[in-house]
């Protein structure tokens, strides 16, 4: 009873093959045994029996090749899949004449094992489909007796008998049943992980910049995890200890954490500076109405002295005008370059803005005698952001994407090892002090797992080299600035203590993305 609700329990399939194979030398008191699985085409037919387990009490040292054979019946194990009906041998060495079969006597010949009685039988489901074949070799007298000999094969070696081929054919059903539930497991493992590579593909393709960070992030919340883990956890988190279903939470939640971004209108994902391209080239065109009008002046100027003085002073003067000519185009260049070096984002608060209070504040005429300002006030407030390159109505539809996540996630029916995924990613911009998004929750209200996936997340933000709108920081500068963040109480301290220790950054390779 224990190995039948073993066999329905255990989901990793070499594991699974290992107690099959196991359980059906103990019951037959077999020294050596063999499974194999049948592979099939895409089309589903049967292409070949693959050799992925052996066993042999006597012979533990012997290695494990893993090979094909043909399904047909030239083999004994092929036979046995073909007809699906077992086969018991007292002696493959002595085969009968009109046998179709043979034994192939490599194994024996180059590892000096002399392979006496056999017993192969087809591993069959409830729908009589033959997915395996197991083979057992040289049922013992005594189970402790080590063939060591040829002379102690013909001492403790006896055939197969009909309970032997009862017992094994009833093991086989459950373990024919138990081997498809585990390959259909793997086969919904297989098409979950094609979905999520899928998702990310889709999040990746609204701003190729980000390429990679989701999968970065997943491998450096894990890693980091896995530290912790180890034993390696500071503080509060020394003894942690995460099960294999808590890995892969948080591995799904790293990949999919930013998926609700493919909610986010694609210009301001794909912004990279705190004006947009097309703003610039107005500002720019406006310097340029600008520097023309100080070249309007110096000819307005030197005709009104024409006019008024004639040729008198008249060299003098071109001098003067040229000379506050070139004084108000100095002006004008330095004011756009301070509008063009304010436009450049921050990582950190920064920013002198004087210059562009002053231009806020100064207004020209265009060539219709229309009043303008030099820079309007929504202009000055974008290009006044002290950290990032998004404005607050901006700022806001990005942190969106946490809530976009959320409601997706939500909608996976989740296994129960799971389950935790939707709110693992819901709460990886929330900061321990309440000063996160988007629900300002503290302390222990945010996952453990979402404290981990928060600094892998900002470290890759920090460090990734191919994000437009900022200048990757080096890994001492990200560390600098995660440390004053746990300073602050915006990220966890002790977990950032297992982040350096461990140098887990060091798992995720070249940083390569962008986030917000």
């Amino acid at each position: 009873m224990r190995v039948c609700v073993a066999l329905t329990t255990e989901r990793n399939l070499l594991t699974l093959l290992e107690m099959i194979l196991t359980q059906a030398r103990r019951i037959t008191q077999s020294d050596a045994g063999s499974l194999y699985l049948v592979e099939r085409t895409t089309g589903h037919t049967p292409a070949a029996l693959r050799f992925k387990l052996s066993q042999n009490f006597s012979r533990p040292d012997l290695p494990l090749i893993e090979s094909t054979v043909p399904i047909d019946t030239s083999s004994l194990a092929g036979y046995a899949a073909v007809t699906g009906e077992p086969l018991v041998i007292p002696d493959v060495y002595l085969l009968p004449s009109h046998a179709v079969y043979r034994q192939n006597r490599t194994f024996d010949e180059k590892f000096g094992y002399r392979t006496k009685s056999v017993l192969v039988i087809p591993m069959k489901t409830h729908r009589d489909e033959v997915i395996g074949v197991l083979q057992l070799i040289n049922r013992k007298r005594r189970p402790d007796a080590v063939l060591s000999s040829p002379e102690a094969v013909d001492r403790d070696v006896e055939p197969f008998d009909q309970r032997s081929v009862e017992l094994v054919t009833a093991l086989t059903a459950q373990a024919a049943v138990a081997i498809e539930n585990s390959k259909l497991y793997e086969e919904i493992e297989r098409l979950f992980e094609g979905f999520v590579t899928a998702a990310v593909t889709a999040i990746e393709a609204r701003d190729p910049t980000t390429y990679g960070h989701s999968g970065r992030v997943a491998t450096m919340s894990v890693a980091l995890a896995e530290a912790v883990d180890r034993g390696g956890g500071c503080g509060a988190y020394r003894g942690l200890r995460f099960s294999a279903g808590q890995l892969r939470e948080l591995r799904y939640a790293g990949l999919l954490h930013d998926f609700g971004k493919v909610g986010v209108r694609e210009e301001i994902l794909a912004k990279q500076k705190k004006l947009y391209p097309l703003h610039l080239d107005v500002i720019r065109l406006r310097f340029a109405t600008l520097v023309q009008a100080t070249d309007a002046e110096f000819e307005r100027g030197r005709a009104e002295h024409l006019l008024r003085f004639g040729r008198e002073g008249y060299e003098r003067r071109v001098e003067e005008l040229g000379t506050l000519r070139r004084e108000s185009q100095l002006q004008l260049e330095r004011a756009f370059r301070a509008v063009l070096a304010a436009n450049e984002p921050t990582v950190l608060p920064e920013g002198e803005f004087a210059e562009l209070a002053r231009l806020a504040g100064q207004t020209y005429r265009d060539l219709d005698g229309q009043l303008h300002s030099v820079l309007t006030p929504d202009e000055a407030h974008s290009l006044t952001i002290r950290q990032g390159n998004l404005n607050e109505g901006e700022r806001r539809e990005i942190e969106s994407h946490v809530m976009h996540t959320y409601r997706f996630l939500q909608q996976i029916p989740w296994t129960r090892e799971l389950r935790g995924v939707p709110e693992i990613a819901f709460a990886h911009h929330e900061k321990l002090n309440g000063h996160g998004y988007p629900r300002a929750i503290t302390g222990d209200a945010i996952p453990v797992q979402t404290r981990i996936m928060t600094i892998a997340d900002i470290y890759d933000a920090l460090t990734a080299t191919d994000r437009p709108y900022k200048k990757a920081v080096s890994t001492e500068s990200a560390l600098d600035i995660l440390h004053a963040e746990a300073q602050d109480g915006f990220i966890d301290r002790d977990l950032l203590g297992t982040f350096v220790e461990a140098r887990v950054w060091q798992t995720a390779g070249t940083n390569r993305g962008r986030d917000e």
